[in-house]
């Protein structure tokens, strides 16, 4: 018998250089989160010291024995405390090498899970050994373990293969000062998996705290963002964060969870997300990096861009679009992105009568495009090569479609929809451009491939079924994969349509040149459509795609952990 409802803590706290006194600290916590009577607490990445070594022999000297008196003790305040507890060291392996490793002791204090990081960012992977298998799965009385640490979550391929492997419930150990980890991918890894993540980070300085003027002039990031961000969390499968710790305050957070609502896959329109995944489509994902030479950038330095907001569709939503430009309001822009032409709703209950509209508008479309020399982009119904209805997005330019990317993923309310098997990509005057319909996009396979592909803008005609997909799912999209986005939505309850930016700022640990650095590390510019507004302008960068490099050595697309990633490609 499965016991699935546990009380759930995460302790935020700061690590300094002195292993004595941050034991002191973390036993400390420990007894602070007992307090409120939880099963399991999980505690920040490196809790043994922060991540700052003079070299190798400084890091290993500082790095705790699985059988030494820092973790000894750590297994005892479990036993004592009755509870489950995953804390984060460097820990000593043999050879004099060293690992970042999430360590799980049970109530007994036994050490029932040894986890290694797989991404390491930047000069940790001069000090620290990844990990050379997957994680361990771990069953517990109450439901599923998996653990990842901070750069781990930052993209998406290590949570995504926990939760594939069976766990409903991931904890994330973190050493960060960016503020997008918590406002972006800690919510996504719990939405787009629809497991629990309980995430435990810093506050405080991450560096020496003698070295921290030194750093900041160096690098120009003000002194107050080279501490720990804070607002470790709780979340749930459908993205809601169920409880947030503050921004630099020392405390503990905890949340009272059911594990088995995490064996639940399904969306609101009945899909299965877990049964809907295209695992032959997604190899190259889990192929090395090395022999998958990076499509060249096209170097495009600005593209004019406009979202058209409406609540119409059809025959009203095209007659907003001529009035629009015909006013001159879009005379800059160069692509328009459109919402869907037609509901969800219009499209199931007709399909065939959707496919003969669309191909009407399909000419207004062109006509239009070619009036005002530009490329409009939406969704709409057109014939596969069977003449079979397919729920496809378009690029329309003036001699025609330019690009065309059908349904890649089956979902229930478009289950009239015949499939495609790939990614389509175009290169233009304007970048090498995208386009993602709204059940691809919550798959974070579907916009890894492609960045793999060199996409630098992309859009989405977006008729969105849950909240975390406006609020959280996308922005994150662009920023784990660094494309600019357009996502075009009819404005409703769960969010507006928006825009995704990339700045060419983005590696840390290097001055910046055209802003501050202001705690966003791989946050575009988010970019709303007011809800009075009936369209927006922007400018995106798509050159600024070509910018993988994260920190030195992590870069999001060639450091992703292929090699341990092989759920992903599996049914």
């Amino acid at each position: 018998m499965m016991y699935n409802k546990i009380r759930v803590a995460a302790a935020q706290f700061h690590v300094g250089t002195d292993v004595a006194d941050n034991l002191s600290t973390t036993l400390r916590m420990l007894d602070q989160a007992s307090q409120v009577d939880p099963q399991l607490v999980v505690l920040p990445e490196f809790c043994n010291h922060l991540s700052w070594y003079d070299g190798p022999e400084h890091c290993y000297d500082v790095s705790v024995a699985l059988d030494g008196p820092f973790l000894q003790a750590i297994a005892n305040k479990a036993r004592e405390l009755g509870i489950y507890v995953v804390v984060n060291c460097t820990v000593q392996r043999p050879g004099q090498r060293a690992t970042g490793s999430s360590l799980l002791y049970s109530p007994a204090g036994e050490l029932l899970a040894d986890n290694t990081k797989q991404i390491y960012i930047g000069h940790e992977n001069d000090f620290l050994d990844r990990a050379t298998e997957p994680g361990p799965i771990v069953e517990l009385p109450f439901g599923r373990l998996g653990f990842y640490a901070c750069m781990d979550g930052v993209i998406n391929e290590t949570p995504r293969g926990l939760a594939l492997r069976g766990a409903q419930l991931l904890c994330n150990s973190l050493n960060s000062f960016a503020s997008d980890e918590g406002s972006l991918h800690i919510p996504v890894r719990a939405a787009e998996n629809k497991v629990f993540v309980v995430a435990a980070n810093k506050i405080g300085p991450l560096v020496p705290e003698e070295m921290v003027g030194g750093i900041s002039e160096a690098t120009g990031i003000p002194p107050r963002f080279l501490g720990g961000a804070g607002e470790s969390q709780i979340v749930a499968p459908s993205g809601e964060v169920l409880a947030r710790a503050s921004l630099d305050q020392e405390e503990v957070i905890y949340a009272d969870i059911d594990l088995s609502e995490a064996d639940n896959k399904t969306r609101p329109d009945g899909t299965d997300v877990f049964k809907a995944r295209r695992p032959e489509l997604y190899r190259p994902i889990v192929e090395n990096p090395v022999n998958q030479p990076e499509a060249p950038w096209t170097q495009v330095g600005q593209l004019p861009a406009a979202i058209l907001a409406t609540a119409s569709d059809g025959e009203l939503m095209l007659k907003e679009l001529a009035d629009a430009l015909s006013s001159g309001s879009l005379a800059d822009a160069a692509w328009v992105a459109l919402p869907p032409l037609l509901s969800a709703e219009r499209m199931a209950r007709d399909p065939r009568a959707a496919m003969e509209f669309s191909q009407e508008a399909l000419a207004e479309l062109q006509s239009l495009a070619q009036l005002h020399d530009l490329y409009l982009s939406t969704s709409l119904v057109l014939a596969d090569e069977l003449g079979q209805p397919q729920h496809s997005a378009i690029l329309m330019g003036a001699a025609g479609i330019c690009l065309r990317q059908g349904q890649i993923h089956h979902s229930e309310r478009f289950a009239w929809s015949s499939l495609v098997n790939d990614i389509s990509t175009v290169e233009l005057a304007v970048g090498r451009l995208g386009l993602c319909l709204s059940d691809d996009s919550i798959y974070p396979e579907t916009f890894r491939l492609m960045a793999m592909a060199g996409v630098e803008v992309a859009s989405v005609p977006l008729q969105a079924l849950e909240s975390w997909e406006l609020s959280t799912g996308l922005l994150e999209r662009a920023a784990e994969n660094r494309i600019n986005l357009l996502v075009a939505t009819s404005s409703s309850a769960l969010g507006n349509p928006f825009a995704a930016v990339l700045q060419h700022d983005f590696t840390v640990m290097t001055p910046w040149q055209e802003r501050p650095f202001d705690g966003l590390l791989s946050q575009p510019e988010y970019r709303p459509v007011a809800a009075t507004d009936s369209f927006m302008t922007v400018s995106l960068h798509p050159s600024a795609a070509a910018n993988k490099e994260v920190s030195r050595n992590t870069n999001l697309l060639r450091n992703r952990p292929w090699d341990l990633s092989a759920a992903i490609a599996e049914y």
